[in-house]
């Protein structure tokens, strides 16, 4: 557990590598580069912001501002088997590293830093272990200061260290959206507030009653203190949850199918205890009686699908790390142990049953089906916007979505952005999942044509989806020409849609690209 001293936050050291995800996906710093999570950027390179591409941009505005973009693919289990590494290196330093998310952990100072000569010298040489680790791949900020949450701001830059009891003054000119919760933020401008100074010095009671529990937290940060206040005792040790494997496992995908099952079982006993836990420790234990352990802070709550989603990171941080850091032999015991736990907030339920109630269930229920089928079989859409009918909607899997929390890109009107060429409405109900191909004839029997300006070569007279039989054509409408991302010679894409109606009464999209004929959708 944490330890308080008079209320004041605890010592903390941050060693933070900036652009961890492109560090981690093996693209140098120097080149431009950004990683994408639902079509848009979660981390860019220094050269990418140079040329105006920034976290949050879309994905056809970044590659609008910089086409010679490398565009990479949100993978937080790889970064987190890159930054084992890292994790390993500090642990000379202290048993009590903590991993926040991939490519930042912190520990206490208390210990360690009274060992190596104070907070300056330890601060130089956690910078000096990890560097060596990553080999000069990556640039290492460290902070000292009073609090994770200061911390993490005083490493901005090289090694920063705060004085003790200066760190109110340190976060005082700091704006707002230092805090990192966009709603809060949103009504705390609005009454005119900019600085992390000027929210602090609102009457504690003031603030809990206008902006409940979650405002309160914030207003401890901007204050200089840890989030939560001191908690008396550590969790009970039979709160912790485990299983033997037998045979022993190696590959990662079966130790996080066992690993999401637990997660669902500790978030219940947790649950039936009126808590959450907020820094987990996970555990396995290898057939050469080698352990392996790791502390991760949960600062979403620890729902069943956060939890799993740190153990898989983990579990592929180990099992498919670097040979030098890789365990002997498969893993024959899994533990997860809540190492810090909170108050749960509680749940408002609706009326007649309450929605809320049953959106718990609906997780609850989809956290075991993963666990039972594995990570990526269950699955859940998201609107992403495009021209096709197949680019509306996308299923991503449902560990790498936050069920609990309302999501914006499960609304059908969320994407607003104009698509130059976009099939107009009614959009076609029945989508192919793979395009297959078909074969549009002319009177004469010759294969219709579409030029570069988009002129027909003659009337669609037939056609035949796969191996059968012609079907003659009633109506049709088009073509609509689309001229995708002309400035990349790899990624360029130049087709034409068509509307065909034919004899048996189907309605059907039809795509010609590169003079071959495909079925995009049907109109039901």
């Amino acid at each position: 557990m944490t330890v308080h001293d008079g209320g004041a936050a605890v010592r903390t050291l941050v060693v933070r590598c900036p652009d961890w995800p492109v560090v981690a996906a093996g693209v140098p710093l120097d080149e431009p580069a950004a990683v994408f999570f639902a079509n848009r950027v979660v981390a860019c390179s220094p050269a990418a912001r140079r040329e105006g591409v920034v976290v949050g941009l879309r994905r056809r505005e970044s590659q609008a501002r910089c086409p010679e973009l490398v565009v990479l693919e949100h993978d937080p289990a790889r970064d987190t088997r890159a930054f084992e590494p890292v994790a390993v290196a500090l642990e000379q330093l202290t048993p009590r590293l903590e991993l926040h998310t991939p490519g930042t952990c912190a520990f206490s100072t208390r210990g360690p830093s009274r060992y190596f000569g104070g907070d300056d010298a330890l601060a130089r040489r956690a910078r000096a272990l990890a560097r060596d680790a990553l080999q000069a791949r990556a640039v290492v900020h460290v902070g000292v200061a009073d609090g994770p949450f200061a911390a993490t701001l005083a490493a901005g830059d090289g090694v920063t260290v705060i004085a003790p009891g200066a760190t109110p003054a340190f976060l005082a000119p700091f704006p707002i959206d230092a805090l990192d919760r966009p709603e809060l933020v949103d009504v705390v401008r609005r009454l005119g507030l900019r600085t992390l100074g000027e929210f602090a010095a609102l009457p504690a009671d003031d603030v809990l009653a206008r902006f409940g529990n979650d405002g309160a937290l914030a207003h401890r940060l901007a204050r200089g203190l840890d989030e939560r206040p001191l908690a008396t005792r550590p969790p009970s040790p039979e709160l912790a949850v485990e299983t033997e494997l037998d045979p022993p496992v190696e590959r990662v995908e079966t130790a996080a199918f066992v690993g999401r099952s637990l997660a669902g079982a500790l978030v219940d006993r947790l649950w039936a205890r009126g808590h959450v836990c907020v820094r987990l420790l996970i555990v396995a234990e290898t057939e050469h009686n080698e352990r392996l352990e790791r502390l991760w802070r949960l600062d979403q709550g620890g729902t069943p699908g956060v939890i799993a989603d740190r153990v898989r990171w983990q579990l592929d941080g180990w099992l498919d790390g670097t040979a030098a850091h890789r365990p002997s032999a498969g893993i024959t015991l899994l533990r997860l142990v809540p190492d810090e736990l909170a108050p749960a907030a509680g749940r408002q339920l609706g009326f007649w049953g309450g929605a809320a109630g049953a959106d718990e269930r609906v997780v609850r229920a989809l956290a075991r089906l993963e666990g039972l089928l594995g990570p990526t079989a269950v699955a859940v859409p998201e609107w992403r916007g495009g021209r096709g009918p197949g680019e509306q909607v996308q299923l991503v899997p449902a560990g790498a979505v936050d069920l609990t929390d309302e999501r914006p890109s499960a609304r059908p009107g969320w994407r607003t952005e104009p698509w130059p060429g976009r099939l107009a409405a009614p959009s076609p109900a029945t989508v192919a999942p793979r395009p297959v191909e078909v074969q549009v004839l002319d009177e004469r029997g010759e294969t219709v044509t579409v030029s570069g300006r988009g002129f027909v070569s003659a009337p669609p007279a037939t056609i035949a989806v796969g191996t059968g039989a012609p079907l003659r054509v009633e109506a049709w409408a088009g073509p609509w020409p689309v001229d995708e991302r002309w400035w990349d010679d790899a990624g360029r894409r130049r087709h034409a849609r068509f509307q065909v109606v034919t004899a048996d009464g189907v309605a059907r999209l039809v795509t010609v690209e590169r003079g071959r004929w495909w079925l995009s959708a049907i109109y039901d």
